[in-house]
């Protein structure tokens, strides 16, 4: 024995042995115009290609299916069977295609942003202004939270876009940096240090209980960073997860705190809180859009980020 087994043609993918859905609307336009050269002109190809495709049709299928002559092309009796099967296999393919537009336009028409509370607060209303005005039907949801709780909501398919302030995008997220972020060390006039005629240093500023945003915040990120060299900063003297909730407790004269520059310039303007100084700490951070890295936004995703690309403040380094 040779040792050589002979194929099962059943045993050949379905895709091997089923024509394409291309050669299926050949066929029915044959069957329907009575000419191959017509059918050719409906789908698109010309008539040497058609005839092709029939020719492959028919070795694929092990059958003739279209006699040829010179008064036209007519079905033989196989090929007649076999167009009432290839009808159900299109109709069923137009409807697979409308279910697919279907789904399509549901997730066209609802996005879902989640945002750490800086840019939700300050940057991402106008933002949201400007994509109702490009696409009034996308019912549109926001979740605020910190960059860590941002992060958790893409990976979990939870939100389709997402906006973060820090060093960096959080693993399993690409990004893109639409625009820059300064932090501010800010206080109430009554504070010794709003009497300061020299700027701060980073151990007076690691040294000193602050009112500071929960640890996950970017905020805090770019705090911790800015302030390794001195072991970091000191036990807060109050953690709060709300921008509104930290600037509440900074003007009532709880103590320091450290904010966005985006948060406090109505409280500055009114000296409601006064700007403290820092010599020696970089608190310059990125503002990232981010999404689950190896996709690409899409949509009203899409229409989004680009609306922010260049909208965001870019403050110079203090």
């Amino acid at each position: 024995m040779s040792g050589l087994k002979s194929e099962d043609p059943l045993a050949a993918p379905l895709s091997h042995r089923v024509p394409d859905l291309g050669a299926l609307e050949l066929l029915l336009a044959v069957a329907r115009l009575g000419s191959l050269g017509r059918a050719a002109r409906e789908t698109g190809i010309s008539q040497p290609a058609a005839s092709s495709r029939i020719r492959a049709m028919e070795r694929q299928l092990g059958v003739a299916l279209v006699d040829r002559s010179p008064r036209g092309s007519r079905l033989t009796d196989a090929g007649t069977l076999v167009t009432d099967w290839a009808r159900r296999v299109v109709e069923a393919a137009e409807a697979f295609d409308a279910g697919a537009q279907a789904l399509r336009g549901r997730r066209d028409s609802r996005l879902r942003v989640a945002a750490s509370m800086t840019i939700a607060e300050y940057l991402l209303p106008r933002w949201l202004i400007a994509l109702r005005r490009a696409r009034p039907d996308t019912a549109v949801s926001l979740h605020a939270g910190n960059s860590v709780a941002v992060a958790a909501r893409l990976l979990s398919h939870e939100a389709d876009l997402g906006f973060v302030e820090g060093l960096a995008a959080p693993e399993g997220l690409d990004s893109a940096v639409i625009g820059h972020d300064r932090l501010l060390v800010v206080t109430a006039p009554g504070h010794p240090w709003a009497r300061r005629r020299t700027p701060l240093t980073p151990a007076e500023l690691a040294g000193t209980p602050l009112i500071l945003r929960e640890p996950g915040s970017g905020t805090r990120q770019v705090l911790d960073a800015g302030l390794s060299a001195c072991g970091g900063p000191a036990r807060p003297l109050l953690e709060l997860a709300s921008t509104t909730a930290l600037k509440a407790a900074a003007v009532s004269g709880e103590g320091p705190c450290v904010l966005s520059e985006l948060a406090v310039g109505e409280e500055l303007a009114a000296r409601r809180l006064v700007r403290v100084p820092v010599a020696g700490v970089r608190l310059r951070r990125d503002l990232r859009a981010v999404w689950p890295a190896g996709t690409r936004p899409a949509g009203p995703a899409r229409d989004l980020l680009s609306l922010t690309r260049g909208a965001a403040p870019d403050p110079s380094t203090g």
